[in-house]
Order: C-alpha cells, then structure tokens, then sequence
C-alpha cells in the first residue's frame, strides 16, 4: 500500500472523536522528510522481475522505510521534530462576504412638505437647511386668495345658520348646517386642522396667511422654499429626515450575490469610528443589478439614537452566512503542494 493510501486508509478507519492532524511549525519539515522519503523509494531501480527493490528501509536518520513506501516516526523522533496534534471536529462553516457600503436615509422614515393649495410665501419659521424640528412645529405662512375665500365662504355658512336656525320656512334651516359642513370639509382636504377651522368659526374673522407644520420630527435635509415665493399645489417645499435609524447599502460583486440574503448577519466598521463595529441584519437585497458596476445592493437598517451615523459616510460591510456543517482541521495542520491540499493523520 503506498504512502497515500496507508494515510487515507487510516482517516477514514480511526474513530472520527480520536483523529488527529499534525500541526505546527515541525509541518514543514515533517512534509520534507515524507518528500525525501518517496524521493528515495522512486529512485530504488526495479530488478528484472519488474518490483521494486525494498531491502533497504534503514530511510534517514534512524527512520524506518516501510515496503509501502511510508515513512513511520517513534514517538521519540515525533518529539524531537517538535510534532504536535490537532483534533478533527465537525463544525458549521460560514460564507464571509467583505465589501463596501454608504450609510443612507432611512426611506421610510422621510416627509414632504407640500401645500394643497397655491399662494406666496410671506414668513419663514425654519429658514436653513440641517435644522432638527419637532412633529408639529411651524415652518412657514402662506397667504393664499383661493384660501381667504374658502374662510369668507365658511364664515357666510356660520351667519347663515344662525340666522336661519328659527326659520319657519320648511327646509331652509336645515340646510344651514349642511353649507357649513361642506365649507368645513373643504378646508380640512386642504390640511387645515379642525382646531383653525373652529378658531375661524369663534373669532368670525378670515387667516390672512395659514401656517404649515413638520409632519414628522427629524431633520430638515432638502429646502426648496424662499419668503416672497410663489407656491404651486403640490409642489414640495421641505423634505425632512428622522436619523434615529438609517440604512446602510453594501455594494455585492455579482459572484457574491448568492452569498446573501435578508436575514443574513452583518458587521459594520466606519472609517469615522475603527475599532467599533455595528451589528446588523440584511433587511433587504435589492432586485436588480448596478448595470455599469454590476454589482448587487443589499440593506442592513442600523439603530442611529444619538445621530452619529451621518447619511453618506463610508463603510466596511461584512456578511456571515452559514453555509454547511463538515468535518474540519486547523489550518496549520494543512501542507499545499500548488496541486492539492494534503493533512497528516495520527
């Protein structure tokens, strides 16, 4: 049997909780001896009957040349090139992805802000970009003349039912209360909150200008609005971000899409903050490849409470996803040849 098998016959007859590899730095030199070894049995002329001559196994240094073509070690000559041993264990490898991401907005935690009727902007509560607002905090005042005439039209309903509430005339007073209720659900799909349409109603007088406010807290990301501008419906005015979660987008090559899914574990190392990783998920993996780049975005959603996660930094993201359970050895225990990774078995 030669040195190959002898070795295979053994890893795979040993009980798989008592195999044991050779690891350490005596590898190396333990690799060169065998070498040697089966350097010497291939260089041994076949006599005329065609076997190979195998008289001699006094092999190198006091060692023992089997007839197979192994080379056998004492345990003395095992401690004397400093031989140590490695367990086989079954465990479960993981796939590692390492790539490169950008922190983003949290899409789902954006609002706009956008009037539903046209006018002019004549008061700017929140005037600069990057400023941190408060869910229902003012940010601007619109006069609009379409706005002014839907309050006259709302206060002509309120007279009108109070004067017409004692009417003897059939239907008349009944339908009072029905003008003032369309008035009044008119300006609520304008956004007017039922507490200015009431305030409207008790002072009898007409909002010149109507006041808008942060439909969200956050922070104020995009500002497309001046004082004296003119405001069409529809047209968005302020965009504002809550940053106490954010994305970050990890940039996969199209070899490793199949590597990752949602679910899969995420580590996140910023050049802003080394040494501290963020832990994380996949949240999502886009549908569709980056056609220049062809690469794959895939999302993990970060906790971001005291803000330090600033949209457009850069990231390092690493995947870990488990890929099998199979019988593994320590790395040190492994011998390359540039053609095949070989272990030693005790």
């Amino acid at each position: 049997m030669s040195w190959r098998n002898r070795w295979r016959a053994t890893w795979h007859n040993a009980p798989r909780g008592t195999r044991r590899v050779i690891v350490g730095s005596a590898l190396a030199a333990l690799a060169l001896v065998v070498t040697l070894g089966i350097a010497m049995t291939r260089d041994d002329p076949e006599d005329p009957r065609g076997q190979a001559r195998t008289g001699d196994t006094a092999g190198m240094a006091g060692m023992d040349m089997g007839g197979d073509g192994s080379v056998r070690l004492t345990a003395n000559q095992l401690r004397q090139f400093g031989v140590t041993f490695g367990f086989v264990e079954q465990r479960t490898l993981t796939d590692e992805v390492r790539t490169v991401g950008i922190v983003n907005f949290d899409e789902t935690r954006m609002a706009v802000v956008a009037p539903k009727f046209g006018g002019f902007v004549e008061r700017l509560h929140v005037d600069f970009t990057g400023r941190a607002v408060r869910r229902g905090e003012p940010l601007l005042e619109i006069y609009s003349p379409e706005l002014v005439a839907a309050q006259e039209e709302l206060l002509l309903a309120g007279r009108l039912q109070r004067s017409m509430g004692g009417s003897a005339v059939p239907g008349v007073s009944g339908e009072a209360p029905d003008l003032v209720a369309a008035a009044r659900r008119r300006l609520l799909l304008w956004d007017i909150s039922p507490g200015q349409i009431d305030r409207i109603l008790s002072t009898g007088r007409v909002q010149r200008t109507l006041t808008l406010h942060a439909p969200a807290s956050g922070i104020v990301v995009e500002m497309q609005v001046l004082r004296g501008q003119a405001v069409q419906p529809g047209q968005t005015l302020y965009t504002i971000a809550d940053l106490s979660r954010v994305w970050v987008e990890a940039e996969l090559r199209e070899a490793d899409a199949g590597s990752v899914r949602e679910g899969t574990p995420a580590a996140v190392d910023l050049a802003a903050f080394p040494g501290r990783p963020l832990s994380g998920r996949v949240e999502y993996v886009y549908p569709t490849l980056e056609p220049e780049a062809r690469t794959l975005k895939a999302r993990v959603s970060i906790p971001n409470p005291d803000g330090r996660l600033k949209p457009g930094m850069f990231a390092t993201v690493q995947f870990s996803a488990p890929v099998r359970s199979t019988l593994t050895v320590p790395t040190t225990a492994v011998v390359r040849t540039g053609e095949r990774s070989l272990v030693f078995v005790d």
